[in-house]
This record gives C-alpha cells, sequence and structure tokens, in this order.
C-alpha cells in the first residue's frame, strides 16, 4: 500500500473517531460532518492506490466514486447520495437552528451507523490490501 494511501485511511479513521466524540458531545450536525469527511477521505485512498498522481480536490463523493470500479450495494449507494446531499447545507448552514432540527440524535446516530458500515465495505477491497 502506498504512504499517501494509508495517510488517507488514518485520516478517515481519526474522522470516524471525532464523529463519535461529537455524537457524545451532542453536537449532531458535526456527526454528519464528519461521517461525510471519513467516506470522502476512505474514497480518496483508494483513488490514491488505484489512479497516478493526487485525487482531485473535490467533496463530491459521487464524482469519486465515478473514477473507482466499485460494486456499492443499492443499500450503499443510496446513503453515499443521502450524506453526500448533507455536505454542503452541514459545512454551510444557511440556517444553523433549521439544519439542527434536520439532524437530531437518531439521524446522526444512524449516519454514524452506516458510514462505518460503508468504510468497513471500502477497507475489505482487495486493492486496499490487509489494512
Amino acid at each position: 500500500m502506498k504512504k499517501t494511501t494509508a495517510n488517507w485511511l488514518a485520516s478517515a479513521d481519526y474522522d470516524i473517531q471525532t464523529a463519535e466524540a461529537m455524537l457524545k458531545s451532542k453536537r449532531y450536525l458535526y456527526v454528519v460532518f464528519m461521517c461525510h469527511l471519513a467516506i470522502e477521505k476512505a474514497l480518496k485512498a483508494l483513488v490514491a492506490e488505484t489512479q497516478p498522481g493526487v485525487p482531485p480536490r473535490t467533496h463530491d463523493l459521487q464524482s469519486l466514486l465515478r473514477r473507482l470500479d466499485l460494486a456499492l450495494s443499492t443499500t450503499h449507494l443510496d446513503f453515499v447520495s443521502a450524506i453526500n446531499q448533507a455536505s454542503v447545507p452541514t459545512r454551510y448552514p444557511e440556517d444553523l437552528a433549521a439544519m439542527i432540527r434536520l439532524y437530531p440524535r437518531r439521524v446522526a446516530n444512524s449516519y454514524l451507523v452506516k458510514t462505518k458500515r460503508l468504510l468497513k465495505w471500502l477497507r475489505r477491497d482487495p486493492r486496499l490490501g490487509k489494512s
């Protein structure tokens, strides 16, 4: 595994730990934000491992998926679509109170659980070796 790939994966792990801390501290909007970031970095790890150059500077998970030959389940694809749509509003909320209401504990916890499942699935990709 390339050093840059390992760094992307370590960073994704760090972000998931941060999402867990945000859940405990009741900062639910940031749980969703950190989950998106962790998925983004895991996908960039795969891009870094399988393609020349550096991964693109994008937060668009769909764009990253198009660069990879992944057979995601419908469940994973639906979740990636949902969390991808949450990316900009959670980064730059126009109405913070409304965003906080949109992502209560129950929703944030669901995103965290689904993100962990997706990350586990991505790490099984044979191109990443044993990680």
